[in-house]
């Protein structure tokens, strides 16, 4: 009796953990800044950056709840090309034929991330860099964002919304697909 119980126990929980494990969990495919950078010449496609910082407490609590989000990732992957960007990056990057560096100036902050921000730096801002008369335009959005309000957002520039229409009629007739 102990040992059919004992086999039973054992058959219930490699089933459990092989069906757990099976399981396809969908994730964000991000790109470095220098990535992106010849994706976008090679196949232009808006560019989703998250700027970050190694101790922002809510830029972790974005990558968990809101990057996680299978609406989110589909998006992003496939509307975008997302960067994740470390706002206090060391060393030389050079983005778009530009030459920035982390030479102190600016405290901890890269050069590229008060490029993207616009000389506001407050973490996380995720930056959209639309392609538009053939130049890129930066629109910095600070501040974390649940899953459901990062959907708007990511519609919003994604199809291109922003050309035609204001962000409050934008959102006033937004229908998505996280409720």
């Amino acid at each position: 009796m102990k040992r059919i119980l004992f086999l039973l126990i054992a058959i219930l929980t490699t089933t459990f953990t092989f069906s757990q494990n099976t399981e396809y969990i969908e994730s964000v495919k991000w790109y470095t800044i220098q990535e992106a950078d010849k994706l976008i010449k090679q196949s232009p496609r808006p560019l989703f950056i998250d700027t970050y910082t190694d101790w922002c407490g809510w830029c972790k609590k974005m990558d968990n709840e809101t990057f996680t989000n299978s609406v989110i990732v589909d998006i992003l992957n496939n509307k975008f090309y997302p960067v994740k960007f470390n706002a206090e990056a060391k060393g030389q990057i050079t983005f778009f034929g530009q030459v920035y560096n982390n030479d102190g100036k600016y405290g901890k902050a890269h050069q590229l991330a008060v490029a993207l921000l616009q000389g506001q730096l407050s973490y996380p801002t995720v930056v959209f860099l639309n392609q538009r008369n053939g130049k890129f335009e930066a629109s910095p959005v600070p501040g974390f964002r649940v899953a459901k309000d990062m959907e708007i957002l990511l519609s919003y520039f994604a199809d291109n919304a922003y050309q035609t229409k204001s962000w409050d009629e934008f959102q006033k007739d937004f229908v998505g697909k996280i409720k």
